[in-house]
């Protein structure tokens, strides 16, 4: 944020189509992480009938079943909204059908393709079996977050063109294609991972809210670092 004495905005979008597995906890972690460095929140719950606001810092989309994820899309590419606030230079961090559903292209429930809001360069369809359980990767290094950890259930495979880089690195688990799980380009990122995903990796939700207010003190380890440690260790 440019302005620093203005609170961040932290924009939950279609709660009521994309919010299975507990996603919004990553709203509420976030929350927490800034004001526990003094940053102000603002939480904007952006529902489906719902204006998607240009002015917002942090956007997150969760998962949700089939027809879901095909109406959020839609609405989210006629609405414009979260496209215009990417190339501003918001962050977004999406999971599951969100992350399907940023990308270029995805697969309803007979693998046709449909249109994404395009704002990540992936293209996703579906694969012959279902990844279900619990994955383990390790992220790109340029990001300095480290080994993540999640729950993925999913029928979902990903390709990444060459404007995407992988988040990480599978160690047990699917994520894309068994190989890389997740993406990112600038300041958007999407991955596979519940859990949710920013509760169980408190670095990751970090990286986001230094992408939007530049370098953060360090936090004393808390739940969430434990909660971290223990579902490595359960996984591997």
């Amino acid at each position: 944020m440019s302005d620093t004495s203005s609170a961040l905005r932290i924009v939950w979008i279609y709660p009521d189509l994309l919010s299975t597995y507990g996603d919004q906890g990553n709203v509420l972690i976030l929350r927490r992480r800034a004001e526990l460095r003094g940053i102000r929140t603002e939480i904007v719950h952006v529902h489906s009938s719902d204006a998607v606001p240009v002015e917002g810092d942090i956007y997150l989309l969760g998962g949700g079943e089939d027809r879901p994820q095909i109406l959020a899309a839609e609405r989210l590419r006629a609405d414009g909204g979260l496209k215009r606030a990417a190339e501003r230079g918001a962050a977004v961090f999406a999971v599951c059908a969100g992350y399907q559903i940023i990308g270029e292209s995805y697969g309803d429930d007979a693998d046709n393709p449909l249109p994404g809001v395009g704002i990540l360069d992936i293209r996703s369809g579906r694969g012959e079996t279902r990844a279900v359980g619990e994955i383990v990767a390790d992220v790109d290094p340029a990001l300095g977050v480290g080994r993540i950890t999640g729950f993925e259930n999913h029928q979902g495979r990903t390709a990444l063109g060459p404007s995407a880089t992988a988040l990480s690195r599978t160690v047990t688990g699917t994520g894309n294609d068994g190989q890389t799980e997740g993406a990112f380009q600038g300041q958007v990122l999407g991955t596979y991972l519940h859990g949710p995903a920013l509760p169980r990796n408190p670095e990751l939700a970090d990286l986001l809210l230094r992408w939007r207010v530049g370098q953060i003190p360090p936090l004393e380890p808390s739940w969430g670092e434990r909660l971290h440690e223990e579902r490595l260790a359960a996984a591997l």
